[in-house]
């Protein structure tokens, strides 16, 4: 590879992405004027560690000097565990503080359960021996060859 190449891995760049659109969805409306902070005790910081700890985990297997983390190698249980997480709460009745009718999903949940998607697909493709990777170049300028000087 010369100089002016580089290669970015793309598991760790989808799990990543989902990593954060998991932890932007918890600032959400997870049901009808309720976030997941406002809505869950503790299960709101466990997904935010979760999302922090499988972004960690792939950036640290794409080679990130500046990052060197214990959990390394430990993506898919991570990002699986979140998935499961937010797979629960789409399937289960909202949490019993919204009350017992409970109100409609919305916008929250749902960027969380493609969040969580992205995490376990970017771990996946990570700890699989297929390179998928994104190339990056700089470009030379090019000129017409109609113009002329």
């Amino acid at each position: 590879m010369s100089a002016g190449e580089r290669r970015i891995p793309l598991g760790p760049l989808v799990g990543t992405l989902g990593s954060a659109l998991l932890a932007v969805s918890l600032f959400l409306d997870w049901w009808d004027g309720v976030t997941a902070f406002t809505a869950f005790e503790v299960l709101d910081l466990v997904l935010l560690a979760l999302a922090a700890g499988t972004a960690a985990a792939l950036l640290a297997d794409a080679g990130v000097a500046a990052l060197r983390s214990p959990l390394s190698g430990r993506a898919l249980p991570l990002a699986a565990a979140a998935l499961l997480l937010v797979l629960v709460q789409v399937v289960n009745d909202p949490p019993l503080v919204l009350g017992t009718s409970g109100p409609d999903q919305t916008t929250g949940i749902w960027l969380a359960l493609g969040g969580a998607v992205l995490m376990t697909l970017g771990a996946v493709v990570t700890g699989s021996r297929v390179s998928l990777a994104v190339d990056v170049r700089r470009r030379e300028p090019t000129t017409r060859r109609d113009e002329q000087p």
